[in-house]
Formats: C-alpha cells, structure tokens, sequence
C-alpha cells in the first residue's frame, strides 16, 4: 500500500494511505514517499526501520529498541493473595513481562500537527556541569511500543527531518532497512544509557480509560547538603469506548523513602483538560518529580467528566521511582 502525503489537517488516525500538508503556490500537493509493509508479528524492528505511528499519525524511525518489563493489570495473575505495599492500594501482585519498546526520531514537519501531545516528546536529564544547574532537553525524541509501529520503506536517503538524523544515521542501500547506526548513535547510547532507558512501564484501565506510564530516572542535584533526585514521567490516556469524556482533574500521592507521603490535587494535566473521543482517542504528556530520597512511588486518580455532567475516577497504576544508584557516569549530553 502505498504512503501518501498531501491534505490540509496533519497526521490523523492513518487509514491504508496517510495525509500530511505541503505548501506549494499552486495549493497542496499529494506525494507519495514510501510503501506501507506488512507489522512485524514476531520479532522486532531494527534500527533504521521508518514508521507511521499507529495512535499519533507522525512519521518516524527506529534508533535502537529496549526491553522493558510491562506490568499490565488489566491481565489477570495467577498470585491472588493481596499485598499490601507502599501504595496503599492493597492490589493483587502484577508480574512483569517483557515487552519491546523503541527509541525514535519524530519527523519536525509533523510535530505541529500532533495536537493530541502537550508537547512534542523529548528526552530530559540534567546536566552535570559544576557551575550549571541546566536541564538538557533533546526534542524530536519518543519512546513507542512495538504496536504502535506501522512500518513502511521509502527510497528517500533523508526521509526523516531531525536534526540529529544524518548524525546517528546513513544511507546504505545494500541493507534492509537502508539506514545504519553511526558511531556516534552508539556512542550516544553508551554514554547516556542510564538516562534513555526505558526498564518498567505500567499500565490499567478503568471504564474503558487506559492509563499507561513509564518513568525515567534524571539524575541527582546537590542542595543545601542534601540530595534531590528527579525522575520524569510520561503519561498515555487512551480512550477505548465510543464515549468523548474529558479529563477534568489529576489527584496524586508520592511516596517517598524518606517516609514522607505527599498529596497533590490540580485541574487538568499540564495546563490542558484534553478531550478523549473517537475521532482522537488519545493523549500524551510528560511531567517531573523530584524526591529527597533516592527511591519512591507514585499513584493516583483522574477524574474524567462524561457529556451528561457525571464524573468518573480512573487509576493510575502505582509505579515505582528508582534511581540508578550505580551508574556513576554524568549524562554527557550532546558533546560530539
């Protein structure tokens, strides 16, 4: 089947064939720029293998995969006795299981059309310079699990706009895909490997409202002789009903080790109340959280609000903060 670009809206739910805008004088144009092929069932995509994401309608491509633990509590366990944990929730004991995630570029002339993100994804950690208190933040960056890849191939030699795409990537028509890892993708990925990786992700739905998070260790600041550790989160709300409902407000509670329980109301999600409908079932944010200890948890609700007036809670599953105590390194950001 073959990818087509033209149309006026951006990346939407993607059909057989896939709208994005090109300006010309004369008006839009429809281009073909590459062939859909058939999702992998088994195994997984290599580096350098193009997509369209399947939820958020962007084109990108694959640097590296990671094996990450699910913990998906919508799956039954077989352990049924209650274990009552930092959480609180006194919920069944989710076994972990392993699922293939990747790391991958965002193509920038779709980034303004992903309306249903609070921003386009990036990867953040902080800087370990004595005299900066910096934030590095490398945009155009997603973390996307295996389903979310619907792969295609393009005979283009830069068919991904970033920035860093001819730095990790180069054309080599002898292999399939024909785009292979630089040196200094690898030496990338080496370097700040305690910062990309991607090890648990957890996931529940509640009324048909999936909730799934994967947290990420930042890094560790020196203040006022005492140590604050960071982590970032992202977030998916997908709605699988026919339903539109709205997300009204967030209700957390962080643990931490240190013994401190803290509770945390607000309207919204990172100044936005998405809507959630069939049209545009999904939505996608990042937010931080600093602990003076060097683990905790998190959990929660949201309170969604359906068109009738009524609301309804839905859980956020309960994960874990941990951080990565022994890897030593600084994040060495993008020094070439």
């Amino acid at each position: 089947v073959p990818l087509v670009l033209g149309g006026a809206s951006g990346p939407a739910q993607p059909p057989s064939c896939f709208s994005a805008s090109r300006n010309r004088p004369e008006g839009k144009v429809l281009e073909t720029v590459g062939v859909f092929e058939a999702p992998k069932q088994h195994g997984k995509y290599e580096t350098g293998q193009l997509f369209l994401h399947s939820v958020f309608g962007y084109r990108g491509i694959v640097l590296f995969p990671w094996q990450a633990r699910l913990y998906d509590r919508d799956v039954a366990s077989p352990v049924t006795e209650k274990s009552e944990n930092a959480t609180g929730h006194g919920s069944k004991e989710v076994k972990g299981k392993t699922h293939t995630y990747y790391q991958v570029l965002i193509d920038a002339r779709d980034c303004p059309h992903i309306s249903q993100r609070s921003q386009t994804e990036a990867v953040t950690f902080l800087a370990n310079h004595d005299d900066s208190r910096a934030l590095y933040a490398i945009p155009g960056l997603d973390y996307v699990s295996h389903e979310d890849i619907l792969p295609y191939s393009s005979t283009d030699q830069v068919p991904i706009q970033h920035e860093l795409f001819e730095r990790f990537l180069m054309y080599d028509q002898t292999k399939v895909p024909p785009f292979v890892a630089r040196d200094t993708l690898c030496a990338w990925q080496e370097k700040n490997h305690p910062w990309l990786e991607l090890s648990d992700v957890h996931r529940e739905t509640t009324e048909n409202i999936r909730v799934t998070v994967i947290p990420f260790y930042m890094g560790m600041r020196e203040a006022q002789n005492s140590h604050v550790y960071w982590w970032r989160y992202c977030i998916r709300l997908e709605n699988l009903d026919s339903e539109v409902v709205q997300l009204r407000e967030r209700h957390w509670r962080i643990f931490s080790l240190s013994g401190t329980l803290e509770t945390v109301r607000g309207r919204g999600v990172v100044g936005r109340e998405p809507v959630l409908s069939k049209e545009q079932p999904a939505f996608q944010y990042s937010s931080h959280v600093s602990l003076q200890a060097s683990s905790g948890h998190m959990w929660g609700t949201f309170r969604f609000e359906r068109p009738d007036g009524s609301h309804f809670d839905v859980r956020i599953p309960p994960f874990s903060l941990e951080s990565n105590k022994d890897e030593k390194t600084p994040p060495s950001g993008l020094h070439w």
